[in-house]
C-alpha cells in the first residue's frame, strides 16, 4: 500500500499554491504548505493528493484540537483503500486515523462493541473470536478500518444484511468547530445518517458502536449455472435458505455469462472442520495468488486460466470452517507483484433485482468493446439501505464488483475514464447507481443523476459545517 510520499519541491507544490491563490480550494482559508511534497496516496498508486500537513492523532481530544487549530480544509482517512482522493484534499490537512485503534469496550452479553475509528476489522476479530463472537457485517477482507468502512457504508457477502450502516448503533463525531457529539438514530438522526456513507462530509468519525454476531461453522456450496438462471437460483437456493450466511457469484471473462455461485451455509453438527484455524494467520505469503493474477492478465490464454483451473478447484473438495476464518481474509492475496506499470482496480455498480439480466449483458458488452483486462465480476446482493442519507441501494439490489487491471500512464487513465462513464450511463439506464470510493471518472451530471439525495447532504453539511471545512477530492468535484 502506498503511504505518504516525500519528494522535492516542484510543479505539484506550485500548482497547489496556485489553486489556493485562485480560490479554487474552497471557502475556508487555505493554510500555507507546512512542508513541500507531502502526498497522500492510495492502494492503487494512482491520484496521490498533495497536502499541507499529515496528522496522526491518538485520541478524540487530539482530533478536536486539530480541528480547532487548523485554518484550512480537512480530510480524514484510514486504510487508504479508496481510489480517487476520497481521503485527502489539495493543500489541506490529512487526518490519518490509523493510530486511533483501541477497543473502547466489549459487551458479549449484548453482542455489542465500541471501537476507535482507526481499528482494523482484523484487530477487532482478535478480541471477538475467543468469546465465540464475530463481526456482523464487513467487507470480504479484514484490512480496512472500521471508520473507513462506515464512512463509505461498505458491504460484504452477508446474506440479507445490507450495508455496514445497518449494524451501527451510535457514532462519536468531531465537528468542524472541534466540538465532539454522540449521534444515533434517535439523537440528531440527520447527522448520523449523513456520517454513514458520507465520506467525511460532516465530521470526523472517532468512535463507532457496533452490533455483533455469533461465530459459527460454515460450509461452502458451489454451483455453476447459466446467467439466465442465476436470479431464480439466488431467490430459491440462497435468499430462501435460512442456513445461508455468505454468498457471491463470479462472472469470468471473456463472456461473463456463466456465474459460479459460492454460498457459505451453516454447517450441520456432524460436519467436521476441514480448516481448523479460527482466523487467517497474519503475514502469510501470497506468492501463488500473485502469480495467478499475473498469468491471468499477461499470458496468452490467461483469461481462461481461472475458468479452467481456479474455479474447478472451488468445485472440488468440500470446505467447512469457522465464519471468522472466512471473514479474516487478507487483501494481500489480491495484491499484484508490482504496480510499477500496471495497477489493479475496483469499480462497483448496483442495480435493482428486476434489471439484473439487462445490466449484466450491457456491462459485458462494454467491457468487450473496450478490451478491458477484467479478472472477474463478483455479484453480491443487498436489501435496501434504510440508514444512509446517500444510499447506494434505494431498493433491494445486486452489486457487480468489477476487478480489473489498468496501466498507470495518463492515456490509460483517460481510456478507463471513457468506458467507466459508459458503464455509469448503462447503470443509470437500468435504474441503478455506481459506488463512490473509486476513481473519479463520473461527470457531475452523472453523479447528480445517481445520487439526487446529495441535495439533502448539502443542507445537513451547511448546518453543521457552514464554512465547508471538511472536504476531499470526491466532494471538491461533486458536492
Amino acid at each position: 500500500m502506498q503511504h505518504c510520499v516525500h519528494s522535492a519541491p516542484g510543479r505539484r507544490t506550485f500548482l497547489v499554491r496556485s489553486l489556493a491563490a485562485a480560490g479554487l480550494t474552497g471557502t475556508v482559508p487555505v493554510a500555507p504548505l507546512a512542508a513541500t511534497g507531502l502526498a497522500v496516496g492510495n492502494v492503487t498508486g494512482l491520484y496521490p493528493v498533495e497536502v499541507a500537513r499529515i496528522a496522526t492523532p491518538r485520541s478524540t481530544a487530539e482530533v478536536s484540537a486539530l480541528l480547532k487549530s487548523w485554518p484550512g480544509r480537512v480530510a480524514v482517512g484510514g486504510g487508504r483503500y479508496s481510489m480517487g482522493g476520497q481521503v485527502a484534499v489539495q493543500a489541506g490537512l490529512h487526518v490519518d486515523m490509523r493510530r486511533m485503534d483501541r477497543l473502547v469496550w466489549l459487551r458479549p452479553d449484548e453482542r455489542a462493541a465500541r471501537v476507535e475509528a482507526g481499528m482494523r476489522w482484523r484487530d477487532l476479530q482478535d478480541h471477538l473470536d475467543p468469546l465465540g463472537l464475530a463481526v456482523k457485517t464487513m467487507q470480504s477482507f479484514s484490512n480496512f478500518t472500521v471508520g473507513g468502512s462506515v464512512s463509505v457504508n461498505a458491504h460484504g457477502r452477508y446474506v440479507g444484511h445490507g450495508p455496514v450502516g445497518h449494524t451501527v448503533r451510535a457514532l462519536q463525531l468531531a465537528l468542524a468547530d472541534g466540538s465532539v457529539v454522540e449521534v444515533d438514530a434517535e439523537t440528531d438522526p440527520e447527522v448520523f445518517r449523513a456520517a454513514i456513507g458520507g465520506y467525511g462530509a460532516v465530521g470526523v468519525i472517532t468512535e463507532i458502536e457496533l452490533d455483533l454476531a455469533e461465530n459459527v461453522h460454515i460450509e461452502r456450496v458451489v454451483e455453476a449455472l447459466p446467467l439466465e438462471r442465476y436470479l431464480e437460483h439466488f431467490r430459491t437456493r440462497v435468499l430462501a435458505d435460512p442456513r445461508a450466511v455468505l454468498h457471491n457469484a463470479d462472472l469470468l471473462p471473456p463472456a461473463f455469462d456463466a456465474p459460479v455461485s459460492v454460498t457459505w451455509v451453516r454447517a450441520s453438527a456432524d460436519k467436521a472442520l476441514t480448516e481448523t484455524a479460527r482466523l487467517v494467520a497474519r503475514g502469510r505469503s501470497y506468492g501463488l495468488e500473485q502469480n495467478v493474477i499475473w498469468a491471468a492478465t499477461e499470458l496468452p490464454g490467461g483469461p481462461s486460466l481461472r475458468r479452467k483451473l481456479v474455479h474447478p478447484l472451488l468445485m472440488g473438495k468440500p470446505v467447512v470452517k469457522w465464519l471468522n476464518h472466512e471473514a479474516s481474509l487478507d487483501v494481500a492475496e489480491l495484491e499484484p507483484r508490482t504496480r510499477a506499470m500496471s495497477t489493479y482496480v475496483l469499480q462497483e455498480y448496483f442495480v435493482p433485482e428486476r434489471r439484473f439480466l439487462g445490466f449484466a449483458r450491457a456491462m459485458a458488452t462494454i467491457l468487450a468493446a473496450h478490451d478491458v483486462e477484467a479478472l472477474n465480476i463478483s455479484i453480491r446482493h443487498s436489501p435496501a439501505d434504510r440508514v444512509s442519507l446517500l444510499p447506494w441501494a434505494r431498493e433491494d439490489v445486486f452489486s457487480f464488483v468489477l476487478y480489473y487491471k489498468q496501466r498507470t500512464w495518463a492515456s490509460a487513465r483517460k481510456s478507463v475514464g471513457r468506458w467507466t462513464r459508459e458503464l455509469i450511463d448503462a447503470v443509470l439506464r437500468h435504474e441503478g447507481r455506481y459506488y463512490l470510493p473509486y476513481q473519479l471518472h463520473a461527470t457531475p451530471s452523472q453523479f447528480d443523476a445517481a445520487y439526487p439525495e446529495a441535495s439533502v447532504l448539502r443542507r445537513v453539511k451547511a448546518r453543521i459545517d457552514p464554512v465547508g471545512k471538511f472536504s476531499n477530492e470526491l466532494w471538491r468535484r461533486y458536492l
